[in-house]
């Protein structure tokens, strides 16, 4: 099969769409839709159904992705061997994560990984746990951070931690005053900064509302974990974060984690991520072993 056929077909499946593909190729949509072509002419079969909106991989289009995605990835790691008999680690991993762990991935992982290993560059993407799942599970990324998530067969963790779901609140606050630990019922009339319906700590907390019959009141909606801490600081209300997500303002004594008793809450895991049966590149695997030991969310 031709390589560039292969390459610019699971380009097409990963983007959805001939036109997302050729964007990320940059290359011409006839030339793709070329290429795709001469695959389906090969294997005698149609590899693409084709939607209102884009389109999506038959059964067949799935197994060749599949085969796709596996030679890519022995493609890179035949390179990163060849590197690595060149001298010091070098390449480019990709991270995706959610926000919320933004500022300890920078500070106790990427700064000193950085140092250490000077031919090593990144590239951090933000998303939803859905979108991190996909991500690491089709090879569009090399490393997932995820709160809470989901098993998923193309994904294994390659550690995990205890993180418990926290309410925040500025010191001082009533309910923060002996660091008892409060059902999240304790919050419901508390103006709550949250993040949007699809995010996976909101999936978590409407869990404990519709088993315990109540609502939070929400007054801020935002996927900027920023944004709701410092509603929290203004002293406009409650907002809902693991520890590690407000570090700085919990150690400086700016805000305040009371815990949640609640056991889907205080159960909630941050883990790192990797795609199943993958063997990593030198420089993903290096960088996986020094989050694993100095990430504050792993720990």
């Amino acid at each position: 099969m031709n390589p560039r056929a292969l390459r610019y077909f699971l380009a097409v499946v990963r983007a959805g769409s001939v036109r997302g593909a050729a964007e990320a190729l940059h290359v011409a949509a006839s030339a793709v839709s070329r290429q795709v072509a001469e695959l389906e002419a090969h294997h005698g079969t149609a590899l693409l159904e084709r939607l209102p909106r884009g389109v999506t991989p038959t059964e067949a289009g799935r197994i060749l992705a599949e085969h796709a995605e596996r030679q890519a990835e022995e493609a890179a790691f035949l390179e990163d061997r060849l590197r690595r008999l060149r001298g010091a680690p070098q390449g480019t991993v990709r991270l995706r994560c959610g926000a919320g762990f933004l500022p300890d991935l920078l500070e106790n992982g990427l700064a000193g990984f950085a140092t250490a290993h000077p031919g090593v560059a990144y590239r951090v993407a933000l998303g939803t746990t859905g979108e991190i799942l996909r991500a690491v599970a089709e090879g569009e990324t090399d490393l997932g951070l995820a709160y809470n998530p989901p098993a998923h067969a193309g994904v294994v963790s390659r550690r995990l931690a205890p993180q418990p779901l926290a309410a925040l609140l500025p010191p001082g606050h009533a309910l923060a005053e002996d660091g008892t630990p409060r059902p999240l019922r304790a919050f419901a009339t508390l103006p709550a900064a949250l993040p949007p319906e699809d995010h996976g700590v909101r999936r978590l907390l409407a869990r404990v509302e519709a088993d315990e019959g109540f609502r939070l009141s929400p007054r801020l909606e935002t996927e900027a974990f920023e944004l709701q801490r410092r509603f929290v600081r203004a002293g406009l209300g409650v907002a809902f974060l693991p520890g590690f997500a407000a570090l700085e303002e919990l150690r400086a004594g700016q805000l305040v984690a009371v815990p949640l008793a609640d056991p889907l809450l205080r159960h909630a895991t941050a883990h790192l991520l990797a795609r199943a049966g993958r063997r990593l590149p030198d420089a993903v695997e290096r960088l996986a072993g020094w989050l694993e030991g100095r990430l504050a969310a792993l720990s």
